[in-house]
Formats: structure tokens, sequence, C-alpha cells
């Protein structure tokens, strides 16, 4: 029986979240005597984002809740909030709304190569803490060249939409599961946990997971 806990996240570029997510498992991954192996998947949470918006993010998150745009950067400074508390750098000042139909393309390209993760986390620091324009093909294709990938692979898997369907299976498997919200994680096909969960939960369901399967804790 393998000792790996395999750990697959429904997450989205623009999810910050997600990002969060991410940081906070790691910091339970590290304190966690086993080994985890984790598959990204595709979740988009506004798939209707225009790749020319025009506005700030405070502007698309108050057209998108239909909330003030007064009460749309207040939530996004708590948020800034709680992402410094990790580590992590948001500015959203400089971020552009992008549809992140294109990122996830490309996440699956790197999976082929066993680099998503390394891509995973360079498009997310790009978008949150960098403003790049994660709209642009080029931009994507230069990311994932700095991560180790082909730049023209890249961009000739974007502008082909290879890995478009694949895309869609990760989006038909999350309606499947009842996801309707990201980050969600699935531990071994049989655990799973919803949101930015703190470290001793993360580590908790990891423990559990290997617990359920019959492995050494």
């Amino acid at each position: 029986m393998s000792d790996v806990v395999k750990i697959d996240v429904w997450s989205d570029i623009a999810c910050p979240w997600c990002y969060i997510g991410k940081r906070r498992l790691e910091q339970a991954i590290a304190r966690f005597d086993g080994r985890v192996e984790i598959e990204y998947h595709s979740f988009e949470l506004a798939p209707d984002t225009p790749v020319d918006y025009p506005g700030s993010q405070a502007d698309f998150l108050a057209e998108y809740k239909h909330i003030p745009v007064a009460q749309a950067q207040q939530m996004l400074n708590q948020v800034a909030d709680v992402a410094a508390g990790e580590g992590l750098a948001f500015d959203y000042d400089a971020l552009r709304p992008a549809n992140t139909v294109l990122a996830h393309q490309a996440l699956h390209l790197a999976k082929k190569h066993e680099l998503q993760g390394e891509l995973k986390e360079r498009l997310l620091s790009a978008y949150f803490e960098q403003g790049r324009n994660l709209n642009d093909p080029e931009v994507i294709a230069e990311l994932a060249a700095e991560v180790g990938l082909d730049h023209d692979e890249v961009l000739a898997a974007l502008r082909e939409e290879t890995y478009l369907s694949e895309v869609h299976a990760d989006q038909a498997q999350a309606a499947a599961y009842g996801i309707t919200g990201v980050p969600f994680y699935v531990l071994d096909s049989r655990l799973a946990v919803s949101g930015a969960q703190s470290p001793e939960l993360f580590l908790s369901a990891l423990e559990r997971a290997t617990s359920m399967s019959g492995r050494p804790a």
C-alpha cells in the first residue's frame, strides 16, 4: 500500500484564499510525518471575467458582488491583512482582473512536465503580488519559462487550446463532487477539506487520511 497522501486541490489563480490556503497547507505538510503528493485542478470563480476589464479589483469585486466600491475595497484590505500574516504581499492596487482559463490550461501542460506546483506558485505570485497580466498568453508563457517550461510550447498550447478539454474535465469533476467554492481539497479520494483552513486542521486531516488508509502514522 502506498505511503503517500494524495491531495487533489481545486482552486483558481484569481482566488486570494487559494493562495492563503496554499501557504497554510504547506505549513501543515512541513510538520507532517509522511509524504504528500499534490495535484491542482481547474476551477474558475468568475469564468465570465472579461480579458480587458478596465477597472480596478475593487471595481470588479463591487460589480461581482453587487456591493459599493468602498465596501469592496474594505474587503480587499482585510484579505490583504490576512495574506500578510502568511508572508504574502498582496498588491491590489496593481492587480489586473483576469479571466483565468489560460492560466488553468498552462497548469495542465505543467503537470505533464511535473512542474505544476512550481507554475502554480509563480502564477499566484505574479497575479496577487506583482500585477502581471494573466489575460496575456505571452505573459503566461514568460512566467512558465521561469519555472523551466518551454516558452514556445506553452504559447502554442494556449493559442491552440490544447488543454482546454482538461480544464473542462476538472470543472465537471468539481460539479460531480458538489464543489461550489474554492479552495477545496480531497485527500486520498475520501476525505474533503473546504476553505483556507488553519495549518492545524490541515495537519489533522493529513493524519486522519493516513489512519484511514491503514498506513503507519
